[in-house]
Formats: C-alpha cells, sequence, structure tokens
C-alpha cells in the first residue's frame, strides 16, 4: 500500500512557494537556483526535491496559486451583493490589502511567467483575464457608458496600471498605508470614468 503525505505535507510546500518567491522575485527565476532556495529555506537540497520535482514546478505553483487567492477575493466581494459604487471600492480595498503582502509573488507574476510552458502559461494567464474581466463588469455597473464605448477592458487595464506596483513607491514607514491608498484610487477612477462616459456621449451627440 502506497504511504500517505504526512499532515505537515502541504504546510512545507506553502513555506517553500513562499521562500522561492522572494527568491525569484530577488534574483529572477533563472538567477536563483535549487541550492539557493534549499538554503533559504533551511532544508536539504534532497528533502526540497521530496516537495518539489524542479524549479518550473515552483515557478508554477507560485504563480497559480496567487491567482487562485485573487479569484477568491473577487468572489468574495461578489458574494456581498454591493452596490456597484460599493463593490468596485471594495474589489479595489481587497486587492490593496492583498498587494502589501504578496509583492514578492506579483513580482514573479509579472516578470517570469513567460518561462513556465506552453499549457501552463496558458492556465496561469486565463486565470489572469478572468481578474481583468471582473473588473471590467464592476467598472461597467458602474459607468454603462463605458462597455457601449468598448473601453471596459482598457480602462480595466489602467486601473491595474495605477494599483500594480503601488508596493514600488509606497513607504511601509510613510504616512500612507495600503488601505489608506485604495479609497483614493477609487474616488479618481470613479470620477475619471464617469467623466470619460459623458464626455464621449456628448461628443457622440455632438458629431450627429
Amino acid at each position: 500500500m502506497a504511504r500517505g503525505k504526512a499532515p505537515t505535507f502541504e504546510l512545507q510546500r506553502a513555506a517553500i512557494l513562499a521562500e522561492a518567491a522572494h527568491l525569484f522575485a530577488d534574483k529572477g527565476f533563472h538567477n536563483a537556483s535549487m541550492a539557493e532556495l534549499a538554503q533559504a529555506c533551511g532544508v536539504s537540497k534532497p528533502l526540497l526535491y521530496h516537495y518539489y520535482r524542479d524549479k518550473e514546478q515552483i515557478l508554477f505553483d507560485i504563480a497559480d496559486s496567487y491567482m487562485d487567492r485573487l479569484l477568491e477575493i473577487v468572489a468574495g466581494v461578489e458574494e456581498e451583493g454591493l452596490e456597484p459604487d460599493a463593490h468596485f471600492a471594495a474589489l479595489v480595498m481587497r486587492f490593496m490589502e492583498e498587494y502589501e503582502h504578496a509583492q514578492s509573488q506579483h513580482m514573479v507574476l509579472v516578470q517570469d511567467v513567460k518561462f513556465l510552458k506552453q499549457d501552463e502559461a496558458a492556465r496561469v494567464r486565463d486565470k489572469q483575464r478572468r481578474v481583468v474581466a471582473a473588473f471590467a463588469e464592476a467598472i461597467v455597473r458602474v459607468e454603462p457608458g463605458v462597455k457601449r464605448r468598448k473601453l471596459d477592458k482598457p480602462v480595466a487595464m489602467i486601473l491595474f496600471g495605477m494599483i500594480n506596483w503601488t508596493f514600488t513607491w509606497l513607504r511601509a514607514d510613510g504616512p500612507l498605508g495600503f488601505r489608506d491608498m485604495a479609497p483614493v484610487v477609487t474616488t479618481i477612477f470613479l470620477n475619471g470614468v464617469k467623466a470619460l462616459a459623458h464626455t464621449n456621449e456628448k461628443k457622440t451627440v455632438a458629431a450627429h
């Protein structure tokens, strides 16, 4: 009979993923070695291979599990049944809160997914598209005119441009934190989206 996995198996894998995310984000996927990762995890290299067959499997699990976490956030906000503005604000707040503690995972997602096998990269990117689609839908709920102009996804990508790299300039010891910046982003973005939709509608009417 095959021996089952120890109860701590998944916990140890999660710890390895956390250390690997830091290492890959700092050095880049190709420059980080399994020996360095084993040392960072405080385990032997043979033991590390007990949990993961190679570096590529670790990279996939980092990216895939991170996207699963973002999709969980999307689903959780959806279940709250909020009004459009509040729904959008909740999405921004929850993502900003997640970004505060997932900087390494986010960097790995952006810079290293290209090193995955084609099918694995496609799986991760499909989940990325689902996240973007959820934000685009949230924007359309606030201002349907954005979709009529076919700007829902481009505008959603502009939003991610605003929040995805916040950790590169928002200092941990500064006067403002991620939770402080979330309503700032929400206010600027929603006011801009509503103004954009109305401006486009006026131009359309004027053209006729």
